[in-house]
């Protein structure tokens, strides 16, 4: 750590959050999510704590064949899942791009575009005679009514087509489906990406409670009392007392509740983001942003002479250029080597570095690295510590948390820290949440319903 210059040990300072910071970004976040979940200040709460209406997760006893429907970009897949005895699976899927001209155009050839697909699906696998039921994954923000019902509130992610939002996007795809006529797809569950990481690991892992989304954006779920969600709509099972929560938690900050932590650099890539002021939280830690954070410190130290000899390139001057792996390939070189480091500096023009260098421009991504891992873990905490279970496993998918060399290890002390004493808990890779997970999402509710 010798290598590291002083000026810029100093002034990454502000990268590094310290445990009173936590402690205090935890009781922020609590608070915003009871403001979620109660009726009364729901509206202005920046942390919504979206109702999913999942009731149930899975036992493992689960069987037979599901259909499971991933709408969350310019492509969506369809999957065919046969679960068999426990943890026992076999899965076919098969990738569809959406045209452009489908993308903007009527939600009507939206829908019939994707009942073609599915139709086509079930011919190729030879289950075109057969009724299955259906998991959806629709990643986009959606206004649950209930277990099959959900309003699509905006589109996002390059989407525009005309006649969906407002609308019961079950319903449009039921309605699709009934207009072909050939096929038989009874529609369980709607759902979106976390909600399915909790589920797929639920179905190994029977005291998973939390689903962590960290990559192109953050995302958590959790399981809650029923007694504790006044939106809560439609009838309520006495039964059944808790339910899963879509915490949309990339929005945590947006009335200013994370100012007291924010950076030059935060501010900087959050004004000239498609959605200023909005999602503050995710900017902070997602993978969409990770490199473009470090990008503008290790900028602004070239600048100051502090960096290569004061001597930038045009890449690295250029916004977004600096890609978020490149923040996993640093970390990822043994101390006191810098083979990955080189070859990144190499490709930005930067082949002037030195050793020196190399350790700074390193010093840099941990410090931003570091702080993505501490805000999602003070989250995860706070979610623990409010279930108050005795033992809780969390499963976790993304690019960031996949392949970022420390993030579990930095997000695992950081959660035991913070966490109550008698609270054991563990991170879980979860695989594949919005395909096994929307596919598992139907079977339990068939459980439920036959």
């Amino acid at each position: 750590m010798s290598d590291i210059r002083e000026e810029i040990r100093e002034q990454c300072q502000e990268l590094i959050l310290s445990d009173k910071q936590i402690e205090e970004i935890m009781r922020r976040l609590l608070k915003e999510i009871n403001k979620g979940l109660n009726k009364a200040t729901h509206p202005e709460a920046d942390i919504k704590c979206f109702i999913t209406y999942v009731q149930d997760l899975p036992n493992g006893k689960e069987k037979g064949k599901f259909l499971a429907l991933d709408l969350g970009g310019t492509n969506f897949r369809v999957l065919l899942i046969h679960l068999k005895d426990e943890n026992d699976f076999e899965m076919v899927s098969k990738i569809y791009a959406i045209p452009q001209s489908i993308m903007l155009g009527s939600g009507t050839q939206l829908f019939d575009h994707i009942a073609e697909c599915l139709a086509n699906f079930m011919k190729e696998h030879s289950v075109y005679e057969e009724k299955l039921p259906l998991g959806f994954t629709f990643s986009f923000p959606l206004t649950q009514l209930g277990l099959t019902k959900g309003i699509l509130a905006r589109w996002t992610k390059g989407f525009n087509c005309s006649g969906v939002v407002g609308e019961d996007v079950v319903q449009l795809l039921k309605d699709a489906i009934a207009r072909r006529g050939d096929v038989q797809i009874e529609i369980c569950a709607i759902l979106n990406d976390t909600t399915g990481t909790l589920m797929s690991c639920a179905w190994k892992n029977h005291n998973c409670r939390i689903g962590l989304i960290v990559g192109t954006g953050s995302n958590a779920c959790y399981v809650e009392r029923v007694d504790n969600c006044e939106m809560f709509d439609g009838p309520k099972d006495p039964n059944k007392k808790h339910v899963l929560i879509n915490t949309e938690w990339g929005a945590f900050g947006d009335n200013g509740m994370l100012d007291f932590v924010r950076t030059e650099y935060d501010r900087e890539i959050d004004h000239f983001s498609i959605n200023p002021g909005r999602q503050i939280q995710e900017k902070m830690i997602s993978g969409m942003y990770m490199g473009e954070l470090a990008r503008l410190a290790i900028v602004k130290f070239t600048r100051a002479g502090l960096l290569f000899g004061g001597v930038g390139s045009d890449i690295l001057f250029k916004r977004g250029q600096f890609f978020t792996k490149y923040v996993s390939e640093i970390e990822s070189d043994k101390p006191g080597t810098y083979m990955y480091c080189r070859d990144v500096l190499d490709e930005l023009g930067l082949e002037h570095a030195t050793d020196e260098d190399c350790a700074n421009v390193r010093y840099i991504c941990e410090c931003v690295s570091s702080r993505a891992a501490h805000l999602v873990s003070a989250g995860i905490a706070a979610l623990i510590n409010k279930m108050d279970e005795k033992s809780v496993t969390v499963g976790v998918d993304g690019s960031v948390y996949r392949f970022h060399p420390k993030f579990h290890d930095l997000m695992k002390a950081k959660i035991r820290q913070f966490v109550k004493p008698d609270i054991s808990f563990d991170l879980m890779l979860s695989e594949d949440g919005s395909g096994r997970g929307a596919a598992l999402v139907a079977a339990v509710a068939c459980r439920e319903a036959h």
